[in-house]
């Protein structure tokens, strides 16, 4: 009886097992807020590239566009477009604004014209020839890449898309 006595008033241990029994909690809150944060910074990332594309195709010349056969871009502005949104630079050298966004070849990121008015003269008046007003629509859809594959956990099947509208100015 004395012994157990002893044994139940004995602490010298109870730090070591209380960590034991916490660590594991306290790494998977570590983890779990680092990949939450990142997975928000890599959001932010394509958020941000699709507004700079379609603020950049925004700003291009009305001539750069056509609205025969549902609208169309030339393919070298277009080029341009799909470099920035991807990189940041027009002519796209720089490394890709995420690990696992592709090349423009791969349709990662779409540059499409969604609307074109040839009708309306608004503040152009009546001697204008091509398209009067045109939407820009660029988009991404780029695979998220976890942190957590860095620990040898399987890559998930996470996407980060994002999509942006802009009427073209012009120049």
């Amino acid at each position: 009886m004395a012994t157990l006595r002893a044994l139940l008033r004995n602490t010298s241990g109870a730090a070591a097992a209380e960590m034991a029994l916490m660590l594991p909690m306290l790494i998977t809150l570590m983890f779990g807020g680092m990949e939450g944060a990142y997975f928000f910074w890599a959001e932010h990332r394509v958020v941000k590239a699709v507004r700079d594309g379609a603020r950049y195709a925004g700003r291009q010349s009305v001539d750069q566009y056509t609205c025969t056969g549902g609208g169309s871009i030339v393919q070298a502005t277009k080029d341009r477009i799909l470099k920035l949104t991807r990189t940041g630079t027009l002519d796209g050298t720089g490394t890709p604004l995420l690990p696992n966004w592709g090349d423009t070849a791969t349709s990662d990121t779409t540059v499409s014209v969604t609307g074109c008015d040839t009708t309306s003269k608004g503040l152009f008046g009546d001697g204008v020839t091509g398209p009067v007003r045109v939407t820009v629509t660029v988009s991404a859809d780029v695979p998220y890449t976890s942190l957590f594959i860095l620990l040898g956990f399987p890559a998930g099947t996470l996407r980060l898309r994002a999509s942006e509208q802009a009427v073209v100015m012009g120049l």
